[in-house]
């Protein structure tokens, strides 16, 4: 599913352990698989019996959890809403490509889908959503016009705000979020099987909670927009956790940051590195943390004997203020280079677990020590390619952007710090 293959830039591949670095990074995408943790969590529990049982797949993930569902369980009827489909071989399936990371038209198709697929159900039957990452843009039924929509993430993507805030906002404004899919679905028993892409797995964000209670408040929401530069808009109230709604509804994260941080440990120890996890959830301007967690590289080498890899995990944010191309992991790694520059053998790994950073074919990037030099010498300084928010042109230069492909999961962003 994720051979270390897939992770091989020009620096792991020449590097003396690169082949140590690429079975490390495989391995946290290994534990996170969509499907597999879909089927793990089937192993593990006893269905409640239903007349019927129908599938609701939402979110980058959702192809490859409702295929391994429908492995499992006999499916009367199935619709799946995703970023990039994948040929199925189970039917009755719909799917339908929304937009993302700015909602569309597309979106507003999905959305009425959705309400649709629910509007059949009854207290007889049981829905199982497979909710993954990207599903707040990806299905949209707001209240507000798309194009105030799509000006209002615009807004709030180009200022810096965390996913958790932009999904406070979303909730409010939007009759499937905040628990509206569950309000729609007349009484179903549901189950929600869950990959966690945001920080501290709090289920109302993830997907902007279609199945869960949403502990904020409309005024919460009011006081957000303002502080982040957004126009005020006629936030709705949503569903609370003491709501009727969700006495027949069951939330599980199967799949998170956290499981893939370890899995990522227990294969570095195997291959002979000291390790620790010195960070989950982070957040913050992309490139401050890669400074900040080069020091740290730099602080650890003088306490820890080598080889040592040290973990982090978290979603950072990019303020934009240039032309260029990248991605938070990628603007990460550049904000590194020059700190990393005057150590010894050392290098900073930041992938996004989705196959994808930003705008770009790129899923993260790669640094050492000797990156600056190299970049250098191809008259290329750091400092002036993140000015533009450019990293994926810097990188791509020095053959060190990961390229592993659509993984078909989602939680968040890893980042790796070795010491050799």
């Amino acid at each position: 599913m994720f051979p270390p293959e897939r992770f091989f830039t020009s620096s792991i591949r020449f590097h003396p352990r690169g082949d140590s670095i690429a079975r490390i990074i495989s391995s946290a995408f290994q534990s996170i698989h969509s499907g597999e943790a879909v089927k793990n969590y089937l192993q593990k529990i006893q269905l409640p019996s239903a007349k019927r049982v129908y599938a609701f797949g939402l979110g980058k993930a959702a192809c490859a959890m409702t295929s391994a569902l429908a492995e499992s369980v006999q499916l009367t009827d199935s619709l799946i809403i995703t970023k990039h489909a994948s040929p199925l071989d189970f039917k009755p399936v719909t799917i339908i490509e929304g937009n993302h990371p700015i909602p569309g038209e597309d979106s507003l198709t999905a959305g009425r889908a959705a309400l649709r697929f629910v509007s059949q159900l009854t207290r007889d039957d049981l829905l199982i959503c497979l909710i993954s990452g990207g599903g707040s843009a990806l299905m949209a039924a707001p209240i507000i016009s798309l194009s105030e929509l799509q000006s209002l993430t615009s807004t709030l993507l180009g200022n810096g705000a965390r996913i958790d805030q932009i999904n406070t906002l979303r909730r409010h404004l939007d009759s499937l979020k905040g628990g509206g899919l569950a309000l729609a679905a007349n009484g179903a028993q549901i189950i929600s099987l869950i990959l966690s892409d945001v920080v501290g797995d709090p289920i109302e964000a993830i997907a902007s909670g279609p199945t869960a209670a949403d502990p904020t408040t409309r005024e919460e929401s009011l006081a957000l927009v303002k502080r982040l530069g957004g126009l005020n808009y006629p936030f709705r109230e949503t569903l609370k956790p003491d709501d009727p709604t969700f006495n027949n509804i069951q939330n599980h994260i199967i799949a998170s940051n956290d499981i893939a941080l370890r899995a990522a440990k227990k294969q570095a120890e195997e291959e002979g590195f000291f390790s620790e996890i010195i960070y989950s959830g982070l957040q913050g301007e992309a490139r401050e943390i890669g400074k900040k967690l080069a020091g740290d590289l730099r602080t650890y080498q003088e306490k820890i004997p080598r080889p040592f890899c040290l973990l982090a995990g978290g979603e950072m944010t990019v303020t934009i203020k240039g032309h260029g191309k990248g991605g938070r992991n990628q603007e990460l790694v550049l904000g590194a280079v020059d700190v990393l520059r005057e150590m010894k053998d050392v290098m900073l790994i930041s992938i996004a677990t989705d196959g994808e950073d930003g705008p770009t074919d790129a899923a993260g990037a790669l640094a050492g020590n000797g990156s600056a030099h190299r970049a250098e010498a191809l008259g290329m300084a750091a400092t002036d390619f993140l000015s533009r928010n450019d990293s994926y042109s810097y990188f791509a230069k020095l053959d060190d952007l990961l390229k592993p492909g659509l993984s078909g999961t989602n939680v968040n962003d890893l980042i790796f710090c070795f010491a050799f």
